[in-house]
């Protein structure tokens, strides 16, 4: 697969230091999309488990113990995964996940 944009992550942890320990989980994340080869949710779901398929092709990651979120979505024709939030439980419940 390939992420678009590893910038989105990077600028999370780089630019607020209370989130620093975000890097490791966010990039281990990123190493493991980078393998895959997803054709539909179903593959995200036996690779992630705790992942949460949304529809329209979103996907919700629990990264760092469940302590960050990560909103996804997947164009799985072309093997794209495109970073569209990353933040904390608190700030992913300011947002609509379906919509960002």
């Amino acid at each position: 697969m390939r992420v678009i944009a590893l910038s989105t992550l990077k600028a999370f942890w780089a630019d607020r230091p209370e989130y620093r320990d975000a890097q490791e989980p966010a990039l281990a994340w990123y190493r493991d999309v980078l393998k895959a080869d997803w054709a539909g949710p179903a593959a995200v779901k036996a690779q992630f488990g705790t992942a949460s398929v949304l529809k329209d092709g979103r996907v919700v990651f629990n990264l760092g113990g469940n302590k960050y979120r990560l909103v996804v979505w997947i164009n799985y024709p072309y093997r794209v995964v495109y970073v569209r939030f990353i933040g904390t439980h608190k700030q992913y419940n300011a947002i609509d996940a379906q919509t960002i």
